[in-house]
């Protein structure tokens, strides 16, 4: 899938933009603050009807003005789709694909693969357990659409599960044939989650593993570890082995909404040993993984965002990272920089084919 025209009005600090892009690698340069990171959240937006930054969709909307408006021209093969987004303040934001409307955001997710590295993906390893979980939840559900499907589902009977366990406590009573309505729902969805993380973890790895050895020139060993309670016990024993504590702290303490993935540099957790550079390579490492799988199985080549991830790497990483994303098996490529002439004189050193565009006060210029 290749995006070959955005048309943006009102979005962030943009208030109106046009731009044309190549099937290569496509350089948004300029100084801080000037909107560079809000034409990737663009791009972004318009494959996961979301921003990749901030989750209020109000807030995206241009200071003072009234509404948003995204739209993006596509093409896969030889055929063109367009995909229009908008959001009037105060309303439900609308996702059009070649001007119908969809009934679910979620039958959107997937029909543009895309894959972001910036720089708060340092969340993923200092944070807790949900950012990992959302990880691999938003890799899985590019290419399967019953897992997410099975995830809305899951969680709709988690919360009502927690709800009723409040309940209990609340007015004092219990109902285990109330409880047992939601259990079955909770077994039946969450045991095929986590069928699909564990098989996607397994997959996952040692494509991570071969990137992670490219970029630090096979200096260190890295692991992924798929940590859940169900590795050691059934679901269903695991919700009627630990009723009373479910009841005592009233929500659900069991169950693949606590999975986690672990990350080891060496046999040592990554969080606490790992050096800036061995973290952010990584972050590099897991990303490009992501992208490798999305387009195996999908079959479709992935959109790929760089938001400002050059200034802690040198050169010679940077080169084996533009080489990677730009010989042709990842799509598409949307790279942000600082510097006018970094990027443009390494890829054109490389021979990689780009076009590079002055971003100043949200708007264009081709440099």
């Amino acid at each position: 899938m290749l995006l070959k025209q955005l048309s943006i009005l009102n979005f962030k600090n943009c208030a109106e933009l046009n731009i044309e892009f190549v099937d290569g690698v496509n350089c948004f340069l300029g100084n801080n603050g000037e909107g560079k990171t809000n034409l990737l959240d663009a791009i972004y937006y318009l494959s996961f009807c979301k921003s990749y930054f901030n989750s209020i969709d109000s807030q995206n909307i241009k200071h003072d003005e009234p509404f948003f408006v995204l739209e993006g021209l596509y093409q896969q093969n030889e055929k063109e789709e367009k995909v229009y987004c908008g959001m009037k303040r105060n309303q439900k934001k609308i996702i059009k694909l070649n001007k119908k409307l969809y009934d679910r955001l979620a039958d959107h997710i997937g029909k543009i693969p895309l894959v972001m590295i910036s720089p708060i993906d340092i969340l993923l390893i200092i944070e807790g357990s949900d950012m990992r979980r959302k990880f691999i939840d938003g890799i899985i559900a590019q290419y399967d659409k019953n897992y997410l499907n099975n995830l809305l589902l899951y969680n709709k009977a988690l919360n009502h599960r927690n709800l009723l366990l409040r309940s209990f406590w609340l007015n004092r009573n219990y109902d285990k044939d109330s409880l047992e309505v939601w259990n079955e729902q909770l077994v039946k969805y969450g045991i095929q989650i986590y069928e699909s993380r564990k098989k996607f973890v397994e997959e996952f790895t040692p494509i991570f593993q071969k990137y992670y050895t490219t970029l630090s020139n096979d200096f260190e060993k890295v692991t992924l570890n798929y940590i859940s309670q169900l590795n050691d016990d059934g679901f269903e024993k695991l919700l009627i082995d630990n009723i009373e504590k479910d009841r005592t702290n009233h929500y659900t303490n069991f169950g693949i909404h606590k999975d986690d993935l672990e990350f080891l540099i060496g046999d040592l957790p990554l969080k606490k040993f790992g050096s800036q550079g061995q973290q952010k390579t990584y972050l590099l490492a897991l990303k490009l993984a992501q992208a490798e799988l999305i387009t195996a199985i999908s079959k479709k080549k992935v959109i790929f965002l760089l938001d400002d991830i050059f200034d802690k790497l040198d050169e010679n990483r940077m080169k084996q990272l533009l080489n990677i994303v730009g010989n042709g098996n990842f799509g598409q490529i949307f790279i942000t920089d600082t510097s006018l002439k970094r990027i443009p004189e390494i890829l054109t050193e490389e021979k990689i084919t780009f076009k590079a565009f002055k971003i100043q006060k949200g708007e264009a210029l081709n440099v």
